[in-house]
């Protein structure tokens, strides 16, 4: 019997380059030759793939440790494809267990609401809003009721929910694991057969998730979507991933002068890493910059190109111009032209207390660490006496390179 010969779609230069910006900084891409399948039939046909990126908005700011996978997409949008920025308002009311060792609790629908706006504000400064598609998941999941997700539960087992590290860890520790837990990744994979997904991104912790889309897709008679993972963006320590607990982040809302100065404070080796997940030049572009370096050029100088790269995309050209200049300044130990105003009373009041009045330092002890280490400058001299005590009068208070404040005391 004669069987029909399998069509195959040629792989064009244009896919092969494609398929080069999907693969730029990522930690997998499964399965790869399905996905080069997919940018082949988009190409021959023109229809864009749907490209999809779910959030649950469990707080309301972002760092830029979290626009490493916004990034992502904003290449593949840039390519011509429709992503989708899916905000997780239903599945934020069970609560992502990813990574836990706990049950994480639930927001409330007005928390969630807060955050959502303001996380899709901050992440329109990394997509090209007008070419975004938003959804919220409570579109689709709520409709399905109470027999819709009995259904929707049949078509995965205890036994393969159990093979989730996760899940796994905190049975065998003994620690409570509660049913609606399970919903959460079933929830997050109907978001991919909602939404006809051909490809959905996260993070490396979300690889779980992301496969139970393909599942359930393939339940549900659809072509499985392909999953991206992303790293997760070391801080500014170069060690930890970046976080704010750890106080080793940029907050995309910080000011300009803020974020110029401490992309500078990364160590060279990091900033090659920052280059390829955070910068929009081409890797030919990184590359022949890299190459610049190791024939004698200052690393400073590709630093300072990141630095107003970044800070540019959060504010502006002009403001990452005028924070280099700042930082210039500060540099040769001048204090910015715009420095807070603070009013203090209580003179003659101990140096401790007056930082952490002006916000200078979160607590007295912190402040006398900062005076132990240098840190700390009154009208350009060090301060090095812990009990040093001001009388009434106005100071140009500094600690450390970053932080200023003009402190008038009565």
């Amino acid at each position: 019997m004669n069987q029909s010969p399998v069509t195959k779609i040629p792989v064009s230069d244009g896919v092969r380059q494609a398929l080069e910006t999907s693969l730029r900084g990522v930690e997998e891409l499964l399965p790869q030759d399905e996905w080069v399948k997919k940018l082949a039939r988009s190409e021959a046909t023109g229809q864009p793939l749907r490209i999809k990126l779910g959030l649950d908005p469990t707080a309301p700011d972002i760092h830029i440790g979290h626009t490493v996978v916004l990034n992502k997409m904003r290449q593949l949008q840039d390519l011509g494809h429709q992503v989708i920025f899916l905000i997780g308002d239903f599945t934020s009311l069970i609560g992502d267990p990813s990574g836990r060792n706990s049950t994480r609790p639930p927001l409330t629908p007005e928390q969630i609401q807060f955050n959502a706006e303001t996380y899709y504000r901050q992440a329109s400064m990394v997509l090209d809003p007008a070419r975004t598609e938003i959804r919220y998941n409570s579109e689709w999941s709520e409709p399905l009721g109470a027999t819709g997700m009995i259904q929707l539960a049949s078509r995965f087992t205890v036994a393969r929910m159990m093979e989730r590290n996760d899940f796994h860890d905190r049975f065998k520790a003994g620690n409570p694991i509660a049913v609606h837990e399970f919903l959460y990744p079933l929830m997050q994979g109907y978001d991919s057969v909602a939404l006809k997904s051909d490809l959905e991104l996260g993070g490396t912790d979300q690889k779980f998730n992301l496969l139970m889309g393909r599942h359930l897709q393939q339940e549900y008679g659809q072509e499985p979507q392909c999953i991206l993972t992303m790293p997760l963006l070391e801080g500014l320590d170069g060690i930890e991933k970046m976080s704010k607990s750890k106080n080793n982040y940029i907050g995309i809302s910080e000011d300009a002068n803020t974020m110029y100065a401490k992309v500078l404070s990364i160590s060279d080796t990091l900033m090659w890493r920052w280059y390829t997940l955070l910068s929009f030049q081409s890797l030919a572009q990184i590359e022949a910059l890299k190459a610049e370096v190791a024939n004698g050029r200052n690393p400073k100088d590709a630093k300072v190109a990141l630095a107003k790269e970044i800070t540019a995309r959060f504010h502006s050209a002009a403001a990452a111009d005028a924070a280099e200049q700042d930082f210039i300044h500060r540099s040769k130990g001048g204090v910015p032209d715009e420095i807070p105003e603070v009013a203090l009373s209580g003179a003659p009041l101990g140096i401790g207390a007056l930082l952490k009045q002006a916000n200078l330092a979160p607590s007295t002890s912190e402040a006398n660490r900062l005076i132990e280490g240098g840190g700390v400058r009154i009208d350009g001299g060090v301060v090095s006496d812990k009990g040093l005590r001001l009388g009434a009068g106005t100071y140009v208070v500094q600690v450390g390179k970053r932080k200023f404040a003009r402190v008038t005391l009565a």
